[in-house]
């Protein structure tokens, strides 16, 4: 009985209760999750430069702008994390934004216009394939230099009849010139000296295609330029820039670790070429 009383008294659809949770204190702003976006970006840049550093070998010091980048990042995340940034006027965080947005909208559309060049193929039966120089090592031609090397020869073992021109000078850091050690390499793979022609005057890709260009005709005879993907597009306007006629590219590979920093060295290169009037 008393069982009974005390069902009735506490029935079972009024003892059950629903307990809402409600986090106190300010949302989290933003500014703040903008700053967390910003330092992790900023922790892999110092990374992969620290990575390049220790693990890649490299011919230029150009892998520390991922070091500087990442620096700026997470201190500009570190600023938003802080609200350091609420105090400045309204004008210069408007401005700021839209440089920002200026500027990655212009990086996204060059690295595109890169990237429509990685699968260039050339026609076979050219006259002349230029082989673009890069940096000559102590125990040979660099990664970036032996795949071109490689792409070129297996188009130059299918045309025999084109002849190759090996276009680089020697640097402070290099044993030998860039067209000399290219030489060596190709002969080394079976492909006739009499076939080679070297440029050893150039420093840069400008000057790479200007002074090959000294060596044919430039507005009858067809040219390959045999570069990696990541410079292929720049190479192509380079030459339409300096009266080739008949050009076309044939893209070697890259490494895929080194891919990033080869991507954002082009899209400077390729700024600094449009802005000179090389294009």
């Amino acid at each position: 009985m008393r069982r009974k009383k005390r069902e009735e008294l506490i029935p079972f659809d009024r003892s059950k209760r629903v307990i809402y949770v409600y986090r106190r204190g300010r949302k989290r702003s933003p500014g703040k999750a903008a700053g967390g976006i910003l330092l992790g970006l900023g922790g892999l840049c110092l990374l992969y430069c620290i990575f390049i550093l220790l693990f890649m070998g490299f011919g230029t010091w150009f892998f520390l702008v991922w070091g500087l980048a990442g620096l700026v990042l997470c201190l500009w995340g570190g600023l938003l994390i802080r609200e350091r940034t609420e105090q400045l006027p309204r004008w210069l965080k408007v401005c700021w934004g839209l440089l920002v947005g200026i500027g990655l909208t212009i990086f996204l559309v060059v690295e595109g216009l890169i990237i429509t060049e990685f699968g260039a193929a050339a026609e076979p039966g050219a006259d002349y394939c230029i082989i673009l120089g890069a940096q000559m090592k102590d125990n040979g031609p660099s990664d970036v230099l032996r795949r071109r090397l490689d792409r070129a020869i297996t188009y130059l073992r299918e045309n025999p009849e084109t002849l190759v021109i090996v276009s680089g000078s020697q640097g402070s850091n290099e044993p030998v010139s860039e067209a000399r050690g290219m030489y060596d390499y190709l002969t080394a793979a079976g492909i006739d000296g009499e076939r080679i022609l070297l440029e050893e005057a150039s420093r840069n890709t400008c000057e790479n295609l200007e002074f090959s260009g000294q060596l044919l005709n430039r507005e009858s005879d067809s040219v390959v330029l045999v570069t990696n993907n990541f410079h292929m597009y720049r190479a192509l306007q380079l030459a339409a820039g300096a009266d080739y006629g008949h050009v076309q590219g044939l893209a070697a590979s890259t490494y895929p670790l080194m891919l990033p920093n080869n991507l954002l060295r082009e899209f400077l290169g390729i700024v600094k070429d449009f802005c000179a009037g090389n294009f």
